[in-house]
């Protein structure tokens, strides 16, 4: 990669960590901040969902030092991942925690900085792609279109005990965003397309799954909010996954473009003339 695009860009320097976002799996959809930070870091400390080829641009002789969480697996516990980026940053080392996505996203990132802020550790934000946007865009489903929605919702679906939140006001999501986001919400989506029905929501709304989301492993499941449980488990499709609850995802049949590169026909009008209300 030519060092003339990072001119102007800068330094990663010693002492210093940068949260950075990695974008949802693609390596072209790393901002130029995050590959600057890239070919600069010492050690780079990374999720799991953070794609392999990712990291193939680390400068050579970069530490990469694992730091993955995912459910129901041993993994680091949050406070020990943030005191070793303290740790890395007090030893002198440009250090760059690199995450899936985006780090303000549901990706703890707002944690790891309040501890460098307690420690005075300087610090950088990077944005990056979220999988709720950037994943589904890959999926052909939009998260906004005029015709559908003016509103969407993004949730969680477990908290830090692992359980569906019980904190979420699935009365005032069910009646006022009409497409709904949801990270980490495939194991408990029985209960959540429970809790959205009983709410209001039609049995026949459409529902997606992209599992592995802008990577070759890319997969995506359409179903409804009242097969979504049945269907998912009988596909055996495994997290990490997005899922979108929201008529948007009839617009895959149009615009499912990495379907279409390998053959599938896309219509013109997704809705056969359907008539459509924004709930919100």
């Amino acid at each position: 990669m030519s060092d003339t695009i990072f001119t102007g860009l800068p330094a990663l320097e010693p002492g210093t960590v940068w949260l950075v976002g990695a974008g949802p799996g693609d390596p072209g959809l790393l901002t130029l901040h995050a590959a600057n930070a890239l070919r600069q870091a010492d050690v780079i400390v990374h999720d799991a969902l953070v794609n392999e080829d990712c990291l193939k641009l680390a400068r050579p002789g970069a530490v990469l030092e694992f730091a993955g969480k995912r459910g129901g697996k041993p993994s680091p516990k949050q406070r020990d991942i943030s005191l070793r980026l303290v740790e890395l940053a007090r030893a002198g080392q440009r250090v760059l925690r690199l995450k899936g996505g985006d780090p303000f996203v549901f990706g703890r990132g707002g944690e790891e900085a309040l501890t460098l802020v307690e420690n005075r550790i300087p610090f950088r934000i990077v944005p990056g792609i979220t999988a709720g946007i950037g994943g589904l865009a890959y999926a052909g489903i939009p998260v906004t279109h005029r015709e559908v929605n003016h509103a969407v919702t993004f949730l969680t679906g477990h908290d830090s005990s692992g359980l569906v939140p019980d904190r979420i006001n699935w009365q005032g999501i069910a009646s006022g965003s009409p497409v709904i986001v949801m990270y980490m919400a495939m194991k408990h989506i029985g209960a959540i397309a429970a809790n959205l029905m009983a709410a209001g929501r039609s049995p026949d709304e459409p529902v997606a799954f992209v599992c592995n989301a802008a990577t070759a492993e890319q997969t995506v499941l359409e179903t409804t909010l009242s097969r979504a449980e049945a269907d998912v488990t009988a596909s055996g499709l495994q997290p990490p996954a997005i899922v979108v609850v929201g008529e948007v995802v009839r617009l895959r049949a149009s615009l499912d473009w990495i379907g279409a590169l390998g053959g599938r026909p896309l219509v013109a009008d997704p809705f056969a003339s359907r008539e459509l209300r924004d709930p919100a």
